[in-house]
C-alpha cells in the first residue's frame, strides 16, 4: 500500500531504513541529556555521536538470531561505536525508544499531511470565489429543492476542512510526545528531568504519565481524526460523482490526452478518481478503528498494539497523503459546465420557486395548510403536464384573485436565492 498510494516525501519517512535512523535519534537524545546531566562523560558522548550508525542489513541479520528488532538495532549500533556504546540505551526500555520514535514519525507525517491540507483549503477558496453568484440547483434526498450557488457549494466544502485542519492540529499535537520512564512508567532506572530534556532535544513534550508506553489513546485521537478527514475528502467526491453522472453532468473532471475510460466503450469519460477517493477513506476508516481496538492493553503494557502500528503508521498516513493531493489535483482541473448547470436548475420547470408562492400567499392571508394545498395542487400538475410552474401561477384564477403582479414578480426573482450569499462567505471566509 505504501510504495503504491504515497508521495516520495511521505514514503521516504516511513522506510525501514529511516524508522531506525530515527530510532538512533532518540537514543543519542538520550545519551546527550545524560551527558549534560553528569551521568555520563561528555568524551565518550562525542564518540558516541560521531560514530553511532549502522547497517540495515546487519539489524535484519542479527533480528534472525534475536527476535527483537530494538536488540538487534542497539548490537549493529554498538558494533560501529565500540566500547563507549555501553552509554547507549542506559536505563531505556525497548518502549521508550519506540514510542518516542513514534511520536517524531507522526509529528513529522503531520507536518506534511498539514500542507495536503493547507493546499486543499485553498482550492476550495479559489473555486469557492471563482464560482460565488453562479445559481445552481440544490438538491435534498437527491431530488430538486431549491437554488444555491456553486460559490456556497465550495465555500461549505472549505467550512468542513477548516474543521478538518483544527481537528488535525490538536490530534497531531496529542501525539507529539515522547517517554523514557523505563519498564513500567516509574523512572526506576532514569528520571523524570533525564525525560524531559531528551524529549526537548527531539521537539518533543514529555508524556506525564507513561506505563511503558504512551497511553494509545492519543494514537487513537490521531488516526481518528485522519478518518473523519477522509470523510471530508469523500464527501466531496461523492458530491463530484453525482455532478458527473450522464443525466446531470455539471462537472467532470479532467480528461487528459490519451486517457481511456473503459475497455470497452470508447465513449466512456469517468469520476475515476473520485471514486477512489471515496473507495480510500473506507481503508482509512478501518484502520482508525484498528488504533481505538489498541488503547485497551493488559496492565502497563502488552504487544497486541505493535502489529497493528507497523501497518496502520505508514499506511494511513500515506494514504491520506495522496487523497488529500489527489482531491486538489482533481479540483484543480475540474470542468465546470454552466450550460448544464443553467438547464438542471429550470429542469423541474421553475416549481423550486414554490416556497416563495406559499409565503407570499401566507403574506396576503391565507392559512398556511391552505396556502400550501393551492400551490401543492398547482406543482403538481405542472410535474405531470410538464409545464413551467410560473406560468401555471400566473395564469390561476385563484392565485390571481390573491396576488399582485409585482407580488408574483418578486416570488419569481431567482437573485432571491442568493441574497445572503456574501453573508455566508464573510462567515467562512474571515481575514
Amino acid at each position: 500500500m505504501l510504495e503504491r498510494y504515497s508521495r516520495p516525501i511521505m514514503r521516504e519517512l516511513w522506510t525501514l531504513e529511516n524508522k531506525f535512523r530515527v530510532w538512533l535519534e532518540v537514543e543519542l537524545a538520550v545519551t546527550r541529556a545524560w551527558t549534560d546531566m553528569g551521568q555520563v562523560p561528555a568524551d565518550a558522548c562525542d564518540e558516541i555521536h560521531a560514530k553511532a550508525d549502522f547497517d540495515l542489513e546487519r539489524i535484519l541479520e542479527i533480528e534472525e538470531t534475536t527476535k527483537h528488532d530494538v536488540i538487534a538495532f542497539l548490537t549493529a549500533v554498538e558494533e560501529k561505536v565500540g566500547p563507549s556504546s555501553r552509554y547507549i540505551h542506559l536505563g531505556c526500555t525497548s518502549s521508550d525508544i519506540v514510542d518516542t520514535a513514534n511520536g517524531v514519525l507522526l509529528t513529522r507525517s503531520g507536518a506534511i499531511i498539514a500542507e495536503g491540507i493547507d493546499r486543499v483549503l485553498a482550492v476550495l477558496r479559489d473555486m469557492a470565489h471563482k464560482h460565488k453568484g453562479l445559481l445552481c440547483m440544490g438538491r435534498t434526498h437527491g431530488i430538486h429543492a431549491e437554488p444555491t450557488t456553486y460559490g456556497l457549494k465550495f465555500a461549505g466544502f472549505y467550512a468542513e476542512f477548516m474543521r478538518h485542519k483544527v481537528r488535525f492540529e490538536a490530534a497531531r499535537e496529542a501525539v507529539r510526545v515522547g517517554k523514557f520512564s523505563g519498564a513500567v512508567g516509574t523512572f526506576a532506572h532514569l528520571s523524570p528531568e533525564l525525560e524531559e530534556r531528551a524529549c526537548a532535544i527531539l521537539g518533543l513534550e514529555a508524556d506525564p504519565h507513561s506505563t511503558q508506553i504512551v497511553q494509545r489513546d492519543r494514537y487513537a485521537q490521531f488516526f481518528t481524526a485522519l478518518a473523519l478527514l477522509a470523510g471530508g475528502i469523500e464527501r466531496v467526491g461523492l458530491e463530484l460523482r453525482h455532478l458527473q453522472r450522464t443525466e446531470v453532468l455539471e462537472v467532470e473532471e479532467g480528461f487528459t490526452p490519451g486517457q481511456k475510460g473503459s475497455s470497452a466503450m470508447p465513449h466512456k469519460k469517468n469520476p475515476i478518481s473520485a471514486e477512489n477517493l471515496c473507495g480510500l477513506a473506507r481503508l482509512i476508516r478501518s484502520n482508525s478503528l484498528a488504533a481505538m481496538e489498541n488503547q485497551a492493553l493488559w496492565h502497563e503494557r502488552d504487544i497486541s498494539h505493535s502489529s497493528v502500528e507497523r501497518v496502520i503508521m505508514p499506511d494511513t498516513t500515506a494514504l491520506i497523503d495522496y487523497m488529500l493531493h489527489r482531491l486538489s489535483g482533481v479540483l484543480e482541473r475540474l470542468v465546470v459546465k454552466e450550460d448544464n448547470i443553467r438547464r438542471n436548475l429550470m429542469g423541474s420547470f421553475g416549481l423550486f420557486y414554490s416556497q416563495r408562492v406559499l409565503n407570499k400567499l401566507i403574506a396576503a392571508g391565507l392559512k398556511r395548510q391552505e396556502a400550501y394545498e393551492m400551490v401543492q395542487k398547482v406543482a403538481m400538475r405542472c410535474w405531470a403536464e410538464r409545464v413551467q410552474f410560473e406560468d401555471e401561477i400566473r395564469n390561476d384564477p385563484a392565485m390571481a384573485a390573491l396576488l399582485q403582479a409585482n407580488d408574483l414578480d418578486e416570488a419569481f426573482d431567482a437573485s432571491y436565492y442568493k441574497r445572503y450569499e456574501d453573508d455566508i462567505f464573510a462567515r467562512v471566509f474571515k481575514g
